[in-house]
């Protein structure tokens, strides 16, 4: 009987971890971007995207796919999250690898919801998970840990310690470095997003594999920056990553905004 109980207890201890594994961006992250893509729509995809998520904003949709992580009848949703990698590939080593890509997996499955979206039969109920999805995943794979390394998870296994707390690699670029500037995510829009068309024109014009390219070039920095069992200094870490964070943050709402205006405003 106490096996049992044990057993359960167990179960339910994997259950929960194992969606943490997949998480980009913490609530506030998904936020930045999202409000930040929002900036961005021309008029025709806004009347669009209102008409499927009503007065949800995309800011607030953004945590949808993560938030819904406890409902087990989204569980096929998990490798959805994130491409990984067993090192940092060259572009040409990037477009192959990708080109020849059947699984599960972000990129993959941001092509398929792209067409989904396209398509003019499409069920509102699976437009609207459609979408969310969509806006979530586009956010993610700008978080650069989830181009990271299959054998440590993304930066999961990667144990460290900040302000004496225990972490790791992947919760820090999730959200401790962006919760650290101690700003709401409106705050936090105000403070970074300033971009020019010349930016958003180039950054919008590069294909999905340009992304995932960029992110994990970012994420061999750093991986280079820690190894396991570090305690982080913390004011340093944030001087030498606030600035490639917050880039990656407006540059994920830019392309979502482009990617959204494309399905929906052309």
């Amino acid at each position: 009987m106490k096996i049992t109980v044990v057993k359960r207890i167990l179960l339910a201890v994997v259950i929960i971890y194992l969606p943490l594994q997949s998480m980009a961006w913490g609530t506030n992250g998904h936020r930045i971007s999202g409000q930040i893509a929002d900036s961005y729509l021309n008029a025709k995809a806004r009347a669009a995207i209102k008409a499927i998520l009503g007065n949800e904003s995309i800011a607030m949709t953004s945590n949808w796919a993560d938030f819904i992580k406890s409902d087990p009848q989204y569980n096929y949703l998990y490798n959805w999250h994130f491409v990984n990698f067993d090192k940092e590939y060259s572009y040409p080593e990037m477009q192959a690898f990708l080109k020849q890509d059947t699984s599960v997996d972000a990129y993959t499955k941001i092509n398929f919801l792209v067409g989904e979206l396209k398509k003019k039969n499409l069920t509102k109920s699976n437009k609207l998970l459609a979408l969310r999805m969509l806006i979530h995943m586009v956010e993610d794979i700008h978080q650069p840990m989830h181009t990271g390394h299959l054998a440590d998870k993304g930066g999961n296994d990667i144990k460290l310690t900040w302000f004496n707390n225990p972490t790791n690699l992947h919760s820090i670029w999730d959200s401790q470095l962006i919760d650290f500037q101690q700003l709401s995510y409106t705050e936090y829009v105000n403070w970074i997003n300033y971009t020019t068309p010349a930016q958003r024109s180039e950054w919008q014009k590069a294909p999905v594999s340009q992304w995932l390219f960029e992110s994990n070039q970012l994420a061999a920095k750093i991986y280079a920056g820690v190894k396991d069992g570090d305690k982080v200094n913390v004011y340093k870490y944030n001087f030498e990553y606030i600035g490639i964070l917050n880039n990656q943050l407006v540059k994920g709402g830019v392309r979502l905004a482009g990617l959204l205006n494309q399905i929906f405003g052309a």
